[in-house]
């Protein structure tokens, strides 16, 4: 992007000296010499350049700041896609660490209990056979590490 910003400026510039030269050259001062004339037409061409060099130098400095206002929104992006990635990939790892410890309950079926995690909340949901192992479940479940909160809604179905 600089180098067609530097391109540009450049042919400007050229276009801006040959125009300031042709002018010098063209015009009808009877009193100043062809050096004379030609001294002028270098010292605008000169001042030309120095103006365009300003122009360009403020096109590369928006041009840094927009790129870097750029880089700034995407890095921000990539962090935010990160942060939900880990956060999916916690609940994850909660649901299964409350699945796991629900299977070593001897007295719990864990295959009739699901466990569903969003943003460390658990959500239990299924039948056990009694009040005592619903709540046995419950505490299964806020024991697990990253936990926080849990819904209880079990219910208890004799059988």
């Amino acid at each position: 992007m600089a180098s067609i910003v530097f391109k540009r400026s450049v042919s400007v510039l050229a276009v801006t000296a040959l125009a300031f030269g042709l002018a010098a050259c063209g015009k009808s001062d009877d009193n100043r010499t062809a050096g004379q004339k030609l001294d002028s037409a270098v010292a605008q061409t000169q001042e030309g350049a120095a103006k365009a060099g300003d122009a360009t130098a403020n096109a590369l400095d928006k041009a840094g700041d927009k790129i870097a206002d750029a880089a700034s929104k995407a890095g921000d992006k990539v962090e935010a896609g990160t942060a939900a990635v880990g956060a999916a990939l916690d609940d994850a790892g909660i649901t299964a660490a409350v699945k796991t410890d629900l299977i070593k309950a001897p007295d719990i079926s864990a295959l009739k209990i699901d466990v569903d995690t969003k943003g460390g909340a658990v959500t239990l949901t299924g039948e056990v056979p009694s009040e005592a192992l619903k709540n046995q479940a419950g505490d299964i479940a806020k024991a697990a590490k990253g936990v926080t909160s849990v819904t209880n809604n079990l219910t208890v179905k004799a059988g």
